[in-house]
Order: C-alpha cells, then sequence, then structure tokens
C-alpha cells in the first residue's frame, strides 16, 4: 500500500475541535499527526483567519467542500482563490433532489456550469458521494452513474470509498470504470466504534490497500474522514493517520 507522501483530513472530522478558540491548536495537532493536507468544509465564513491558521500550522489546503448548489458560485471561487485552493467539491446534493432523472440533470447542469466558471480562474469543481447515489435508481441504473454519464469530464469525482460501499457499490469494479476521472479518495481504516451500518455493497474494510493500489497512478490525494463524535475523536484519527502513512513509506 502506498499513498505518497502526502495525506489529508477533512477538517469535518474534528468539527467538534475547531472554533475560533481552538483553530490554530487542532491544525497543529493534525500536522504533528503527520497530514500534509487539510480539507476545509467551510471557506466562506473566514477565509483569511483559515489561511493563515493553514500556514502557521504547515498544512496545505489544495482542496475544499463548498457546495456550488447552495452557495453562490462567484462567492465560493472568490474565497478558493483567496486560499489557493485549486478544486472546490460540492460535498453533498439532497438526495430527494435526485431521485428523477430531471433532478439528476439539474444537479449535472449546475456543477457543469460551475466548471466552466471555474476553469476561467484556473480552479477545478468536483463532485463527492454519500451511500444514497447508489441506493437510489433513476431509470434502472444508480443515480450516481446516471450523475457520472451526464457530468463534464472536467468535474472532477472525490470518491468516498467507505459511503459507497454503504450504498450497494463495488468500489473495486467502480473505480476502474471511472479510471482518471476519481482525483481524490475519502479513505478510512478504521471506522468509529459502533458503526454497524449495513454494506450493501462491497465491504472495503481491511483492504485499503488494495484500494489504494488500484488508484495510486490516477488519484492526487487520499483524505482521511471519520465522523465519531460521540467520544473523544483524536485517537481514532491518529490511528488512521498512522495506518496510511506507515504504507507510505513500507
Amino acid at each position: 500500500m502506498t499513498t505518497g507522501h502526502l495525506l489529508g483530513i477533512q477538517l469535518y472530522s474534528v468539527r467538534d475541535d475547531i472554533g475560533p478558540a481552538d483553530l490554530d491548536a487542532t491544525l497543529a495537532r493534525l500536522a504533528g499527526l503527520g497530514f500534509t493536507h487539510a480539507e476545509p468544509y467551510d471557506i466562506l465564513t473566514d477565509p483569511d483567519r483559515l489561511g493563515t491558521a493553514l500556514r502557521d500550522a504547515g498544512l496545505r489546503a489544495t482542496t475544499a467542500h463548498a457546495s456550488v448548489v447552495r452557495h453562490d458560485v462567484t462567492h465560493v471561487l472568490d474565497a478558493a482563490e483567496a486560499l489557493g485552493i485549486g478544486t472546490v467539491v460540492t460535498p453533498y446534493a439532497d438526495p430527494g433532489s435526485i431521485a428523477d432523472r430531471a433532478g439528476v440533470e439539474q444537479l449535472a447542469a449546475t456543477l457543469n456550469d460551475a466548471a466552466g466558471r471555474a476553469a476561467a480562474r484556473g480552479i477545478r469543481i468536483g463532485y463527492h458521494n454519500h451511500d444514497f447515489e447508489f441506493a437510489q435508481t433513476v431509470d434502472g441504473v444508480p443515480a450516481y452513474d446516471l450523475l457520472t454519464g451526464l457530468l463534464d469530464p472536467a468535474v472532477v469525482l472525490e470518491v468516498d470509498v467507505y459511503w459507497a460501499g454503504v450504498g450497494g457499490a463495488d468500489v473495486f469494479e467502480l473505480l476502474p470504470r471511472l479510471g482518471d476521472r476519481v482525483r481524490l479518495l475519502h479513505v478510512v481504516h478504521e471506522r468509529e466504534p459502533g458503526n454497524d451500518r449495513p454494506v450493501l455493497g462491497v465491504d472495503t474494510a481491511g483492504r485499503m490497500d488494495e484500494v489504494l493500489a488500484l488508484t495510486a497512478g490516477t488519484v492526487e490525494l487520499p483524505v482521511v474522514e471519520v465522523v465519531a463524535h460521540h467520544s473523544d475523536v483524536w485517537p481514532l484519527v491518529a490511528r488512521n493517520a498512522a495506518y496510511f502513512l506507515a504504507g507510505a513509506h513500507a
């Protein structure tokens, strides 16, 4: 297994520790665990403060979650440009909004339009999946398959391996099929304690080495995301970092 020497973390993983009073210490702690990149989930509230804190911690932010469906595209691109973020990923679409073909077509059109506007500023637009894009079918196929077929190739894909499996995907078939459209991965080696959500597709637990090997030639950055918040999240974050970083140097 290899992640190269780059490893990101979605800052939503530590969302309870990232308030204004804790931002600097939290980012420094993440850097101390070996993360090289942070993927912010809020670049609109105070991009100047966020940018300073990232630089002080020695963390890069080349990607961020910011929805071009929910937010003004120009506002999103202005914040991304100020932070030096090259890829802005829409992290979520309401499941009900893509329950039929018209809804999927509308989402694709919104992302495609944003991608054209972003390209003029040297920024890419991406899309991040959850489980429902695979669990919901439209015209007999998973909504995700319909969506990706409608997206301009300029829209990059950030595949959340865990959520794709939960929704019914076989990630080991999905990733090769999508090929170099997948530029980012959300990965987790060890899930939060007590996570017994059924996996409707192929379970990737314990198979992160296979996932990363499968995408080694195309994925630019693996991004850890853990969602445990019923207890101290830091031991889980630390163990995931150690796992992926050990593989990077194997």
